[in-house]
C-alpha cells in the first residue's frame, strides 16, 4: 500500500513537473505504473491529468503575471509571436493542445498573457492532457 502511494505521488509530481517549463517524463512514468498493473489504470490517469494541468496552469499565471509588466506584442519579436497568434486566433479551444512539447508551454504562457477565462482555460487544458494521458495508458494496458 504505501508503496503504490509512493508511485502515485511521484506520478503527481512527474505530471505537475512536465507540464511547467521544466522538462519531464511523465508519460514514461505513466507507461511503468500500468504495465506494473499495481494500480487502477482510471486513478493514475486521473492523477497525471491533474498534476499535468496544475502544473500548466503555473504557466498560465506566469504568463498573467508578465502580462502585467509586459505589453505581448511589445516583448516578442513578430516571428516569434507564434503561441500568441494561436491564441489570439483560436481562443479558449487552442489550450486544448496543451499537451503538445515545446509549443503547449507556449499556448498555456501565451493563454495567461492574452488573459482567457481562468475555468474555461482551465477545463480545455484538462481535457487536452486528460485525452493524452487516456491515449498513453491505452497502448500499455
Amino acid at each position: 500500500m504505501q508503496e503504490e502511494l509512493l508511485a502515485v505521488w511521484g506520478l503527481f509530481i512527474s505530471a505537475f513537473i512536465s507540464s511547467t517549463i521544466a522538462p519531464g517524463g511523465s508519460e514514461a512514468v505513466l507507461a511503468f505504473l500500468v504495465t506494473e498493473n499495481k494500480i487502477d489504470v482510471a486513478e493514475l490517469v486521473i492523477v497525471a491529468t491533474i498534476g499535468n494541468t496544475l502544473g500548466a496552469l503555473t504557466t498560465w499565471f506566469l504568463g498573467v503575471v508578465a502580462a502585467k509588466k509586459f505589453p505581448a506584442e511589445g516583448v516578442i519579436p513578430e516571428k516569434r509571436q507564434r503561441s500568441l497568434n494561436y491564441i489570439k486566433r483560436w481562443g479558449i479551444w487552442a489550450l486544448l493542445f496543451s499537451w503538445l512539447p515545446v509549443i503547449g508551454d507556449g499556448l498555456c504562457f501565451a493563454g495567461g498573457w492574452l488573459k482567457l477565462p481562468l475555468v474555461y482555460s482551465c477545463v480545455a487544458i484538462f481535457i487536452g492532457k486528460a485525452i493524452r494521458y487516456i491515449f498513453v495508458a491505452y497502448i500499455f494496458i
